[in-house]
C-alpha cells in the first residue's frame, strides 16, 4: 500500500511538473496577448494562459506551489519565471478544486459544465481576474460564489481517485487536450436541483446536467 501511494505521488508531481512546461511554453508564445479573456467555445489553452499570467500573483499560493517546484533555497533569487510557473500550478489547483468539491459525483460533463461557468465568470470580468480569483471569491464569507469555499469541505479528506480525476481533467483543460463546448449556455451560475437560491428568480435558466441547474444572466428562470 505504501508503495502504491508512493508511485501515484510521483506520477501527481510528473503530470503538475508537465503541466507547468506546458503552460509555461504557451504563456511565453502568447505573451503580447496576455490581457485578453477566455473562450469557451474553441480550445481554452492559450486563452486560459493569457488570463493566469495577467492576473496578480496569489502570494500564499504561490509561494507554497513554488516551494513544491524549486530546489531548497531557490526561493530567495526566484526568477519571474518561477513566479509564472508556480502561479499558473495555482491555477490548475484551483480548476481542479472547483471542479472536484462542485461536480466530482457528476461526472466528466458534470465537471466540465462547471469549469464552464469558471470561464464564463472569468470573461464577464466581474467576478475576477484569474481562475483562482473567480473560484474563491468571497471565500470564509456567506458572499461565497462556491459553496465548497466557505463550508469547511476544503478540511476534509479527499478521495483519491475523483481528485486524480480532477486533476487530470483540470491539466487536459488548460493545455487545450479537452475543449470546452459551451454546454451550459454562457451560464455563470448554478445551483443542485435539491435547493431553490432567491437569485434564480432574477437569472434565465439555461440547461440542466446530471442534478445541477445553469443558469445565465436575464429576466426570467423560464426556457
Amino acid at each position: 500500500m505504501t508503495r502504491t501511494k508512493e508511485v501515484l505521488l510521483r506520477s501527481d508531481r510528473v503530470l503538475v511538473g508537465a503541466l507547468a512546461v506546458i503552460l509555461a511554453a504557451a504563456s511565453f508564445a502568447v505573451g503580447a496577448a496576455a490581457a485578453n479573456h477566455p473562450r469557451t467555445d474553441r480550445s481554452v489553452a492559450p486563452p486560459a494562459v493569457r488570463a493566469a499570467t495577467a492576473a496578480k500573483p496569489l502570494p500564499q499560493q504561490i509561494a507554497a506551489q513554488a516551494a513544491a517546484f524549486a530546489p531548497a533555497g531557490r526561493l530567495q533569487r526566484a526568477s519571474a519565471t518561477d513566479l509564472a510557473l508556480a502561479q499558473l500550478l495555482a491555477e490548475h489547483r484551483c480548476l481542479s478544486e472547483v471542479m472536484y468539491y462542485e461536480a466530482r459525483g457528476e461526472g466528466r460533463e458534470g465537471e466540465m459544465a462547471v469549469a464552464e461557468v469558471v470561464f464564463h465568470r472569468l470573461r464577464h470580468g466581474r467576478y475576477g481576474h484569474s481562475i483562482c480569483a473567480v473560484v474563491y471569491e468571497g471565500a470564509g464569507s456567506p458572499g461565497c460564489q462556491f459553496s465548497f469555499t466557505c463550508n469547511g469541505e476544503l478540511a476534509e479528506r479527499k478521495s483519491a481517485v475523483a481528485w486524480r480525476n480532477a486533476e487530470i481533467l483540470a491539466a487536459r483543460i488548460l493545455s487545450g487536450e479537452t475543449a470546452l463546448r459551451d454546454v451550459t449556455g454562457d451560464a455563470t451560475h448554478f445551483h443542485a436541483v435539491s435547493v431553490d437560491p432567491d437569485w434564480a428568480d432574477e437569472m434565465q435558466r439555461t440547461v440542466q446536467i446530471g442534478n445541477h441547474i445553469f443558469y445565465k444572466r436575464g429576466h426570467s428562470r423560464a426556457l
